[in-house]
């Protein structure tokens, strides 16, 4: 239970929590920290709170963190745990299904950064990391101080596999 009343910031309470998850197995050498998002949902704070607390925790030295993936326990030359997709990738990849779909028409914009970081509950690097994949593949362009705008149906990767 957080003393949010009390002498210990709010964060040090927090990174007091995760140690004790990393110092009982709950939480493996490899694995990811809760994220910033789930932190904020969590335990009802701002995200710098939860900046924070990782903060905290890397100069404790029990995490590292990767810009766009995350904050992971142990020290960098750990092997992380396998993850699925990283967090940017499946962010674009509904997007881009979005695309597909018609939700989000050729030469029409994609949703903003801040429509995106709420969305998933991502920082902006994430979001910036899951534009720039699709801008990569050629699903969206994007037009400086315009925004992100879907390409042109020719210009879509092709999707289909063929062996």
């Amino acid at each position: 239970m957080l003393d949010r009343d009390g002498p210990i910031p709010v964060y040090k309470q927090i990174a007091e929590m995760i140690r004790e998850r990393i110092t009982t197995g709950d939480i493996t050498p490899g694995e990811a920290m809760p994220s910033e998002a789930e932190l904020e949902s969590e335990y009802g704070i701002a995200r710098t709170t939860a900046r924070r607390v990782a903060r905290e925790l890397r100069e404790q030295g029990l995490v590292y963190t990767v810009q766009g993936e995350g904050t992971f326990v142990g020290e960098p030359d750990v092997p992380r745990a396998p993850r699925k997709t990283p967090r940017y990738q499946r962010i674009a990849e509904e997007v881009a299904e979005r695309i597909r779909r018609g939700d989000f028409p050729p030469n029409r914009a994609i949703p903003s950064e801040k429509a995106l970081m709420a969305q998933y509950g991502v920082a902006k690097a994430t979001v910036r990391n899951a534009v720039a994949h699709l801008r990569e593949q050629g699903w969206v362009f994007t037009v400086s101080h315009r925004g992100t705008y879907v390409s042109a149906k020719e210009k879509w990767p092709d999707t289909t596999h063929n062996p």
